[in-house]
């Protein structure tokens, strides 16, 4: 049986992810005590139940059961089952943001702000964060973006063969992305925001793409890039890590970035890696 725990921030998108996975197929228990979860695993093995996918949502709600999540993940591991955790998390902003338009309050907040509740709730879950397998920043991605991105790292089978890379693209304007493993600025590269004729273009454009890579900086400083995660790929791959975030940045996240993204997941996914690409500005 395939088990997925999915944890993390609240307001960071787990009941969408849920419908994302039940569409999947998987059968999806919500706020399920940390401790059950083996129980569960248990029966389904001894045939009283039968489930080939299970995702259980495990987060701050549990109140005092989730106190025993370290531990039981420990517990899960030490009996053999095996499992990922999905960890999903956004920006402070966005959480906040969020809360205001739902009009729910944190469920850490007691007499405090919402800020106070997701500073506490982060603090908590730096632990469980660091055990993740899979790690996804929703503060700019939409469902249908969720959606793909945990079809892409779910796919049947392959999860033990290789890493799943994301890279994306971001604006520094707009702040780094919280989930990269490897953030690389490329505001050495000329702007071709400054260019009349490209300002309200994108990477996305010909016009574009052909300006940044016609300088030979651009196609050195790829180069490097993709042999270095050729070479790390195996060595994660050896000790249990199966996705990777790589991230690169320009001013706005609209040109050299999305050019640079582009041209790194052809080159990486004609080689056999899985990549999932974000033009997280665009």
């Amino acid at each position: 049986m395939q088990v997925l725990i999915v944890t993390g921030l609240s307001g960071a998108g787990k009941s969408q992810a849920v419908d994302c996975m039940e569409d999947m197929g998987y059968y999806c228990i919500d706020n399920m005590p940390p401790a059950l979860i083996k129980d569960f695993i248990n029966l389904s093995i001894q045939d009283r139940i039968k489930v080939d996918r299970a995702a259980f949502v495990v987060d701050i709600r549990g109140g005092e059961f989730f106190d025993d999540f370290k531990d039981s993940l420990f517990d899960l591991k030490k009996s053999g089952s095996k499992f990922k955790i999905l960890f999903l998390e956004a920006s402070d902003e966005a959480l906040i943001r969020r809360f205001k338009e739902t009009r729910r309050t944190h469920p850490l907040t007691g007499s405090g702000s919402v800020i106070d509740g997701i500073k506490r709730e982060r603090e908590k879950l730096s632990e469980i964060r660091a055990l993740a397998d899979y790690i996804i920043d929703t503060s700019s991605m939409r469902t249908a973006n969720l959606k793909t991105e945990i079809g892409s790292l779910l796919l049947s089978g392959k999860d033990s063969d290789t890493v799943t890379m994301t890279i994306s693209s971001f604006g520094y304007k707009n702040g780094m992305p919280l989930d990269a493993d490897m953030v690389f600025d490329v505001r050495f590269l000329p702007n071709p925001f400054y260019l009349a004729g490209m300002k309200h273009l994108t990477g996305n454009n010909k016009k574009v793409k052909d300006y940044v890579l016609k300088f030979p900086e651009a196609g050195v400083f790829l180069k490097m890039i993709q042999d270095m995660v050729e070479y790390l790929t195996p060595l994660y791959t050896k000790e249990g890590k199966s996705h990777l975030s790589i991230a690169f940045g320009c001013t706005g996240g609209q040109h050299r970035s999305v050019v640079l993204v582009n041209a790194m997941a052809q080159t990486l996914a004609s080689k056999g890696i899985r990549v999932i690409k974000v033009h997280r500005d665009l």
